[in-house]
């Protein structure tokens, strides 16, 4: 990951899902940043499927990102399924995982 993608990686830590109360990088939901010549492509999943909360969550990933760059950034839903393994080892002690 290069540095213009860490940084936005870094900065999406300001997203909470509301429902955990964790971010969504903590909780592994940010899966790739990849910074082109005029966009930024982030690909994220859900903790659900059916998470009632999806495109506020992808609408809040995409306005953070957008602070950070001046290129145009655009959020996908992966495919993967998530697991509480892509949790980082804080967030899963601090849902007592």
């Amino acid at each position: 990951m290069d540095t213009e993608a860490k940084k936005i990686y870094n900065g999406l830590r300001d997203v909470i899902d509301f429902e955990l109360g964790l971010d969504v990088v903590a909780l592994g939901l940010i899966r790739d940043v990849v910074v082109g010549e005029d966009t930024v492509e982030i690909t994220m999943i859900l903790t659900s499927p059916m998470c009632p909360m999806a495109s506020f969550m992808m609408n809040q990933v995409r306005e953070r990102a957008a602070e950070l760059t001046d290129k145009a950034v655009e959020v996908r839903f992966g495919t993967q399924r998530w697991t509480k393994e892509m949790m980082e080892q804080d967030a899963r002690d601090a849902l007592g995982i």
